[in-house]
């Protein structure tokens, strides 16, 4: 009978023994307490937790690796009073157990509030058109107003990013209506320029042609005065008449020339001024010789 009532208290004490060897696995540590007291921060290993529950226990593991804190919708009211919603994610890292442990009752709820509050702050001091394109100020105003409180409970932030940061479902609307409106307005003064320039190069090509024929016409006047004067001084008489004669019989040789090769020439018609118009070509040819 001893020896069973032996027996049984060895195997009570292998089991309790053996129910008192704790791992710790890598990346956590365990705040231990020992008669309701904080004794130690257990690390990773083999560990021993004595006379559990009664003598010591492990008030709570605690994860020493980067955590994601989700930070649900948030309504803010811009400074000009435009309703926005927000979602963003906090990275954080537990530097001390025991301010985490004992410093808050949950780090991570807290840690939400908090940044639902700071981003209503910050966002509240920011026109719309702001806030949508300033999402890295926000984030960096963000990290700098919260990282001093956060130190308390024994937290370190990484980062903070914002997810979403949306406009209601009505300035939405506005603002594609806006952007459309802002899109058709540009494109007409694009057209309207296009025009514009297209009628100004029209303009200079035909002052352009302007120009040209301005010159061409007095390099004619030039070149009919310079050869009447040469016809005068070859003539070397007073008939002002004879220039013009002379151009005319030139052009009435001409004429019946092709009369005289042409098949169905039967009539020669010699017109009334032909002497005078042969006189002149023929001083003309006399004055050359």
């Amino acid at each position: 009978m001893i020896w069973l009532i032996l027996g049984i208290i060895v195997v009570l004490l292998i089991i309790f023994f053996v129910s008192t060897i704790n791992i710790i696995p890598q990346g956590e540590v365990w705040v231990v307490e020992r008669l309701g007291k904080f004794n130690r921060i257990s690390k990773p290993g083999i560990r021993i937790i004595l006379f559990p529950p009664f003598y010591e226990r492990v008030r709570k593991e605690i994860s020493t690796k980067d955590q994601i804190v989700e930070i649900p919708n948030i309504d803010a009211i811009t400074e000009d009073n435009v309703i926005v919603t927000m979602n963003a994610v906090a990275f954080i890292k537990v530097t001390n157990p025991f301010d985490a442990v004992y410093g808050i009752v949950d780090y991570q709820k807290a840690i939400v509030n908090l940044v639902k509050t700071s981003l209503r702050a910050i966002v509240g001091n920011m026109k719309l058109d702001e806030a949508l394109s300033s999402r890295e100020k926000i984030k960096t105003t963000l990290k700098t107003k919260i990282i001093d409180d956060v130190v308390s409970w024994g937290v370190t932030i990484r980062t903070v990013e914002i997810v979403d940061l949306l406009p209601s479902a009505s300035m939405q609307k506005a603002m594609e209506k806006q952007a459309t409106a802002e899109r058709e307005r540009r494109a007409l003064e694009i057209k309207a320029s296009g025009e514009k320039m297209a009628k100004i190069l029209e303009a200079e090509a035909r002052l352009e042609v302007a120009k040209k024929e301005a010159e061409a016409q007095q390099i004619l006047a030039q070149s009919s005065a310079f050869a009447l004067e040469k016809i005068k001084e070859i003539s070397g008489t007073e008939d002002k008449d004879m220039p013009a004669n002379f151009l005319l019989g030139e052009k009435y040789l001409e004429a019946l020339k092709n009369l005289s090769t042409s098949d169905n020439s039967k009539l020669v018609v010699y017109p009334a001024d032909l002497q005078n118009a042969l006189k002149g070509l023929f001083n003309i040819n006399k004055k050359d010789s």
